[in-house]
C-alpha cells in the first residue's frame, strides 16, 4: 500500500508527503521524540541539472536546521556513495580518487551512519580500505564480510579517532527534555549483485533476522538500513513483523511503502530528493509512531558554507581536468523532456535513448561512416537518468573514463559472433548498444535493415575498449574477421568519446 499526502514545509520551502502516526496527546515525559535524516544512493557531492538540484551541502543545511530544532537527530546514509562519479575518476598525487570526495564531504556533514551499497565494491580492497579508515562515521552491515586468509571477518576500521569494525547493528542513545531515554538499533544488510574476490555475502533473509534479535536484546526496538531490491525490503519485512521501518536504497526512486506495520521509505537518488523522519516512543503503552515527510533538495534550499566550502574544493579540482577536453565545462548543451536513462539496469539489458544518443555520436564524429555502430553498455557510468539542462560536464559523468572511437572493417560472419554475444551478455557489462544494427523476430541481424551477408565487409564505428577484447575476448586487431582497424589523431573529435557527443548535439539536437 503507498500512502501519499502533499504538505508544505515552511522551514525549507518544499513539498513533501507523509505517512504520520504520531501520538496527539500524551503527557511530554512518557515520549521520547527523535528524528532521522535519511538519503541513499548519492554519487555527486554538488547539485545536479545546472545546479537545480541536490547537493550535500544542501541536505547538510537541511539536517542542521532539522537539529537545531530537535536536537536529537541523526544523519544515515542507506548505501551507494563511494562509486560511480566522474570525480572518483580524476586523479591527485598520480591516485584516483575513488571515493575520497565523497568520504571529506560527509564527514564534514556530520554523517552518522552508512550501510554498503553494492557499489561500494566497485572499488578495489585497498581503495575500499582507504575509505573506510577515512571515515569519520560508522559503518554497518549483517551480512557483508571481508575474506581474508585467516577466514571471513567483519571489515576493519583504522584511523586517528577509532580502531574497530563494520558491526553487525549499531545502537544509539536518545534523551528526551526530562531526562528519560530509549535506545534504538541500527542493521544494515546489502544485496550480493556485485561479486568480488574480497567481500562474502550472507543470506539477506538470514542476516537481518539474526542482526534484529541480537539488537532487540539491546534496544527498545530496532530499525532496517538497506541496500537492497524493494522486493527484498518486503520479504524482509514479511520475516520481521515487528520491525517499523526500514530505509532503504537502490531504486534510485522516492517511494513510501508498508509491508504490515513496517514502512518502508527509499529517497531519489543524488538527493534529489530525502526523507526526515520523525519517531516518537511512548515509555508507558511502549509504542512507536513514525512520521515520514519525503523534502525536495533544490535551488529554494540553502547550503551549509562549511560542507560548501569542502565541495567547491573538490569541484575545482575536476574543473581543471575537464578543461584539458572542453574549453566550458558547465555549459548547457541540451534541455531534455524526457529522461536519458543512464542507469546500469537500463545500459546492461536493452537499447536505451541515452545508448542511441552515444552510438549516433560515435558514428557522427566520422561523417556516418559506419554501416552499424556498437559501444558496450558497462562503458556508461553514471548510474542515473538524466533529465532538464544536460551540461558538458554531465557527459563526463555518463563517461568518466572517456577512450577513443575506432573505425573497422569486419565480416558479417565475424560481425554477427560479435552481436550474438553482446545479447547473451545481457545483465553485464559487455551487452552493447546500437545504432543501425537490429534483430528480426527470427533472430536474424540486419545492417540498415538487410540481413547481415557473412561474406560481406561491413564498416563497423566502435570505442577502443571494444577492440582491445577486454568485454568481448575475441574482438581484437588479431582477429582473421578483422581486416582493417583505423584510429584517430589528438585533434580529431573521435580521439575523446566524450568530446564527440558534445560535438554531436551541439550540431544535431
Amino acid at each position: 500500500m503507498k500512502m501519499k499526502k502533499v504538505l508544505f514545509l515552511a522551514l525549507f520551502g518544499s513539498l513533501i508527503w507523509s505517512c504520520s502516526s504520531l501520538p496527539k496527546t500524551t503527557a511530554a515525559d512518557e515520549i521520547v521524540r527523535f528524528k532521522i535524516i535519511q538519503i541513499n544512493d548519492v554519487y555527486e557531492i554538488d547539485a545536479i541539472n545546472a545546479g537545480k538540484n541536490g547537493g550535500l551541502a544542501r541536505v547538510a543545511h537541511i539536517k542542521d536546521s532539522v537539529k537545531n530544532v530537535e536536537p536529537n537527530t541523526f544523519y544515515f546514509l542507506a548505501g551507494d556513495f563511494l562509486n560511480p562519479s566522474l570525480l572518483g575518476t580524476i586523479k591527485v598525487d598520480n591516485e584516483r580518487l575513488q571515493g575520497k570526495q565523497m568520504i571529506e564531504v560527509l564527514n564534514a556533514s556530520g554523517l552518522d551512519l552508512v550501510t554498503f551499497g553494492n557499489h561500494e565494491f566497485d572499488l578495489k580492497e585497498a581503495d575500499l580500505q582507504k575509505r573506510l579508515n577515512e571515515s569519520n562515521f560508522k559503518w554497518t552491515s549483517a551480512n557483508v564480510l571481508q575474506i581474508t586468509p585467516e577466514g571471513n571477518s567483519p571489515f576493519q576500521i583504522k584511523n586517528q579517532n577509532t580502531t574497530g569494525k563494520v558491526s553487525d547493528y549499531e545502537v544509539f542513545t536518545v534523551k528526551n527534555k526530562t531526562g528519560n531515554e530509549i535506545k534504538f538499533g541500527v542493521f544494515g544488510v546489502t544485496l550480493p549483485s556485485n561479486p568480488v574476490d574480497y567481500v562474502f555475502y550472507g543470506d539477506v533473509y538470514d542476516e537481518s533476522v539474526r542482526a534484529y534479535d541480537l539488537a532487540s536484546k539491546e534496544a527498545d526496538f530496532v530499525l532496517g538500513l538497506t541496500h537492497v531490491s524493494l522486493e527484498e525490503d518486503h520479504e524482509i519485512a514479511r520475516r520481521i513483523p515487528t520491525l517499523p521501518l526500514i530505509m532503504g536504497g537502490h531504486e534510485h526512486e522516492n517511494m513510501l511503502l508498508k509491508e504490515g506495520h513496517t514502512v518502508i521509505a527509499k529517497a531519489d537518488a543524488n538527493v534529489l530528493t530525502l526523507f526526515v523522519h520523525t519517531l516518537a516512543y511512548n515509555l508507558s503503552t511502549k509504542e512507536l509512531a513514525i512520521d515520514s515527510e519525503l523534502v525536495k533538495v533544490d535551488d529554494r534550499v540553502a547550503s551549509s558554507p562549511k560542507v560548501q566550502k569542502v565541495v567547491d574544493k573538490w569541484n575545482a579540482i575536476l574543473e581543471e581536468n575537464l578543461k584539458t577536453v572542453v574549453d566550458n565545462p558547465n555549459e548547457v548543451i541540451l534541455t531534455t523532456t524526457e529522461a536519458l536513462d543512464g542507469t546500469d539496469n537500463g545500459s546492461r539489458n536493452r537499447q536505451t535513448n541515452l545508448g542511441e544518443i552515444i552510438t549516433q555520436s560515435m558514428n557522427y564524429a566520422y561523417g556516418n561512416w559506419g554501416d552499424g555502430v556498437i559501444f558496450n553498455g558497462g562503458g556508461i557510468r553514471v548510474d542515473d537518468v538524466l533529465e532538464g539542462d544536460i551540461l558538458s560536464k554531465d557527459i563526463f559523468r555518463v563517461l568518466p573514463f572517456g577512450g577513443s572511437i575506432y573505425q573497422v572493417e569486419m565480416t558479417g560472419e565475424l560481425l554477427e559472433e560479435v552481436l550474438n554475444f553482446g545479447v547473451k551478455a545481457a545483465g553485464t557489462g559487455a551487452y552493447l548498444q546500437r545504432h543501425q544494427l537490429t534483430q528480426s523476430p527470427e533472430g536474424k541481424w540486419l545492417v540498415k535493415n538487410e540481413i547481415i551477408d557473412p561474406k560481406k565487409v561491413y564498416h563497423i564505428v566502435l570505442n577502443d575498449y571494444l577492440m582491445m577484447g577486454f568485454d568481448i575476448p575475441f574482438l581484437t586487431p588479431e582477429n582473421k574477421g578483422v581486416l582493417k582497424v583505423s584510429t584517430p589523431t589528438a585533434e580529431e573529435t573521435a580521439y575523446d568519446i566524450r568530446k564527440a557527443i558534445i560535438h554531436y548535439i551541439q550540431n544535431e539536437m
